[in-house]
């Protein structure tokens, strides 16, 4: 599939990478791709993500990640669910933390990188590379650019398009930053 990425897309592809190496994480997942997509310069995603206001608040999209993996993965739609039911994920990843160390619902345990010498990509990053390709399909265009990378992480559920909804940045947003809202109904068929 790599080879119907054009350079922009591989070279997102290839930040996620650096960008999983500069963490120490063990494995590539789909907040490694959105932080790849940010740092992209001259093309139509990096200009969908500096007019939703996407770069200057990088520090703040960090660091909601950063709680996300703290909560072990879980969205902030998800936690506010199981509160809703009674249950506590503050406390417990209170208690856990207070067991193991700060982060211990955070840890990358993939330990397949020191065998393998290079960082495998998780399913839920590559479930975002397969969307993509669907998104490309779907719209008639022959490679995958950033900006079917973009649609894609904001199409796909997951902590990356909670964070960014919950930044005001949502599937309908970034489609309208790309193509204009005179394109709603275009490409939507893969959105869901």
């Amino acid at each position: 599939m790599f080879e119907r990425f054009n350079r922009g897309a591989r070279a997102t592809v290839k930040g996620a990478v650096a960008e999983a190496e500069r963490v120490g994480a063990g494995s590539v997942t789909e907040e490694h791709l959105f932080l790849a997509l940010l740092d992209q310069k001259g093309d139509r995603a990096s200009f969908a993500v500096a007019s939703l206001g996407l770069l200057r608040r990088r520090a703040s999209l960090e660091a909601s990640f950063a709680e996300a993996r703290r909560r072990g993965g879980l969205t902030k739609a998800e936690t506010d669910a199981l509160a809703g039911i009674g249950i506590d994920v503050g406390a417990i990843v209170d208690r856990v933390e207070g067991a193991h160390g700060e982060g211990a619902l955070a840890a990358d345990r993939s330990s397949r990188r020191w065998w393998s010498g290079h960082r495998a990509f998780t399913p839920g990053a590559k479930s975002i590379l397969e969307k993509s390709l669907r998104i490309a399909l779907g719209r008639g265009d022959r490679f995958i650019g950033q900006e079917h990378l973009l649609l894609a992480l904001t199409a796909t559920p997951g902590t990356v398009a909670d964070t960014l909804a919950e930044h005001g940045v949502t599937h309908t947003a970034v489609h309208h930053a790309l193509y204009g809202p005179e394109a709603d109904g275009e490409g939507h068929a893969e959105a869901g």
